[in-house]
């Protein structure tokens, strides 16, 4: 089975940064490192499988197959998969406006 490397873009390092800090402030810090893990699964999860994931409903509309995502939920985390190498986009809640959100982060830069 071939293994791919993951990565997490600087956004998607803030990202996570941001959606830890928020969850250990307002609910707990135990809750905060919960989502950690849920999302190092993920991460583990994508290295082996990342065709696993589905398409973005909003980039699917605009035809562009490019980008995954995996759930859990709120949260959504968006990725492309290059060769043996699996790059993460995005880690966003997915009540965010999404079709905005991926548009600037993905489909402008």
């Amino acid at each position: 089975m071939q293994r791919y490397e993951v990565f997490l873009t600087r956004d998607a390092e803030s990202d996570l940064e941001e959606i830890f800090d928020y969850i250990a402030e307002h609910h707990s810090p135990g809750a905060a490192n919960h989502l950690l893990d849920r999302v190092e699964k993920s991460i583990v999860s994508l290295s082996t499988f990342p065709e696993r994931g589905s398409f973005p409903k909003e980039l699917l509309a605009l035809g562009i197959r490019d980008y995954r995502q995996v759930f859990f939920k709120p949260y959504r985390l968006i990725y492309r998969t290059v060769g043996a190498r699996v790059y993460i986009y995005l880690i966003v809640d997915g009540r965010r406006d999404m079709q905005t959100l991926l548009a600037r982060r993905l489909l402008e830069g």
